[in-house]
């Protein structure tokens, strides 16, 4: 329950500070007072939209703050979700609004998006005005209504989740079947591009193994008159004698020197080590040089024809062998997914199969809630509607079975009325007046307030098109509802304010040039003259007084 208000800068308040207190509180007050000053902050506690033009003339900022204590389970639950603590069960919500920036949201002081606010608000409390009565006429809110009633919340969080994966499904079938010429002539293209590279039998690193021995072809008369020079002065000639004959010479000769040099023996081994790499470096070079006699020019032309083959798919697919191959792997990925569309089409259809069974199945169980609930809730809302002057009303819920699924299942739910007899029964957008839909709404709040767990019930001129013994029946029915929440009433009705265990009184007055708006509890006098005010007249007459405490004194106590 809200346990204290605070409003600051709020367009003719400067500064208020309300407590509230438990059961029925109605708050009333001359026309301009501030009544709806007071539905604003709590609407912008709600999380909605803030307009900069709701500060106080000469203002920068505004701010409205409550404290809330007896917290319900649900609230508590998602407060400790989001990492908040509750102090003595209690914790503060607040909305700042500037003029230069955004207006910004806090709990228990710590800062908190918009969003959050408008979810945690909406667990504590809720506000009815005139405008709520017109979500009666739109039946695309009937189902909720319903669904509230019924606690259909967790069944439709598991069918949701499935619908889901069902319309997944239905996309990826929808995306096969699109376009069979399409698809058709992909598959042509695919293949054409795979068959086109495949035709060359392409090799990761052929074309710079190409390259490099094009380049060696090219210079093959350079390589074989320089091999034959390193040859000669390596391994010897005809006319001469080589590197290695030479160094075995010299290897022998420190030999013949070891008896008298000693050091001349690691000499000549370095001379052996010295023979093994010249020789190395010659046999080395003839693997490499790979001299033949045979005219390169041939084998040169079949390289450049091999490379122009690579140049020409490197155009089309890729700017590198590598690039072109996984061009080729690519195309063949797509074309056997279009080759094997068939069978995935059954695959998937025979999973759709599935899942429209498992989401037949949790659409029908969430049905067979409904229909119990509809039946409970008509009774329930045409006995409150009796109540409410409205005795030969005939309320009736219509629940229609869809062709196909949707996000609620395959119902659709639609309100119907009759409100005088004889007539048919009509969807109530078609026959409700304002003092009906309030009357219906009112019906609705009492039996939903059962089961909807939030603390505190706000209704903002729920008398409006109502009177007389009618209003004296809502006041019941509110202080009814507040035997277990907070109910909040705006009211310029004496035959429901009579009815209030508490009553707050707005008015107006005026100092240094400004207007101001306070705000008191009434006791039991006040509350005399307040409800002999509202009854009428220019002056308060003793009858209007005396008729006040008739009105307080009938139901004292109730």
């Amino acid at each position: 329950m809200i346990l204290s208000l605070h409003i600051e800068n709020i367009a003719v308040v400067k500064k208020l500070d309300v407590d509230m207190k438990r059961g029925f509180t109605v708050l009333s007050g001359e026309t301009g007072a501030g009544k709806s000053i007071i539905i604003d902050c709590l609407n912008l506690l709600g999380g909605v939209r803030a307009d900069k033009d709701m500060i106080r003339s000469g203002e920068k900022t505004a701010e409205v703050s409550a404290v809330f204590c007896d917290i319900n389970e649900k609230a508590a639950q998602k407060i400790k979700e989001l990492g908040f603590s509750l102090d003595d069960g209690c914790l503060m919500l607040s909305r700042t609004v500037n003029s230069d920036s955004a207006s910004s949201a806090r709990l228990n002081g710590r800062v908190i998006p918009i969003s959050v606010l408008r979810e945690i608000s909406s667990l504590l409390f809720n506000i009815h005005g005139q405008n709520d009565n017109q979500t009666l006429l739109d039946k695309r809110n009937h189902l909720g209504i319903i669904d509230a009633y019924a606690g259909c919340g967790e069944l439709l969080g598991e069918y949701r989740e499935i619908y889901g994966e069902l319309l997944r499904l239905r996309e990826r079938i929808d995306s096969f079947n699109k376009d069979v010429m399409e698809m058709n002539r992909l598959r042509e293209m695919l293949k054409y591009q795979i068959d086109d590279i495949n035709s060359i039998k392409l090799r990761q690193g052929e074309e710079e193994a190409l390259l490099l021995e094009s380049q060696k072809l090219q210079n093959s008369e350079r390589i074989r008159k320089n091999y034959s020079f390193v040859d000669r002065a390596l391994n010897g000639s005809e006319k001469g004698v080589g590197a290695i004959y030479l160094v075995e010479k010299a290897e022998n000769a420190l030999l013949q020197l070891s008896n008298t040099l000693p050091e001349a023996v690691s000499l000549a081994e370095r001379l052996v080590n010295v023979k093994y790499e010249i020789d190395d470096i010659a046999a080395t070079l003839a693997s490499i040089a790979d001299i033949s006699e045979d005219d390169p020019t041939a084998r040169i032309d079949k390289i450049e024809s091999r490379l122009e083959a690579i140049s020409r798919l490197k155009k089309k697919y890729g700017s590198t062998v590598e690039d072109i191959l996984n061009f080729r792997d690519n195309a063949q990925t797509r074309l056997d997914l279009i080759e094997n569309s068939e069978d995935e089409i059954i695959k998937l259809t025979e999973s759709l199969n599935d899942i429209s069974y498992k989401a037949s199945q949790k659409a029908i169980e969430i049905r067979k809630k409904r229909l119990n609930a509809a039946r409970s809730l008509t009774l329930k809302i045409t006995e409150a509607l009796e109540f409410l002057d409205m005795p030969k009303v005939k309320f009736d819920i219509s629940l229609e079975a869809l062709a196909d699924f949707d996000a609620n299942g395959l119902d659709r739910a639609e309100f119907l009325i009759s409100a005088n007899p004889g007539e048919p029964m009509m969807p109530i957008d078609k026959i409700a007046s304002g003092g009906e839909l309030a009357r219906i709404m009112l019906s609705l709040k009492s039996v939903l307030n059962e089961c909807d767990g939030i603390d505190t019930a706000i209704f903002d001129e729920i008398d409006t098109g109502i009177s007389g013994k009618t209003s004296r029946k809502v006041g019941i029915k509110l202080r009814e509802i507040s035997r277990n929440s907070q109910v909040v009433c705006v009211t310029h009705s004496a035959q429901i304010a009579s009815l209030a265990s508490n009553h707050l009184f707005i008015s107006k007055s005026e100092a240094d040039g400004r207007v101001a708006t306070d705000l008191k509890e009434l006791d039991y006098d006040g509350r005399v003259e307040e409800i002999a005010r509202i009854l009428g007249g220019i002056e308060i007459s003793d009858i209007q007084r005396q008729a006040a405490r008739e009105m307080i004194d009938e139901d004292a106590g109730g």
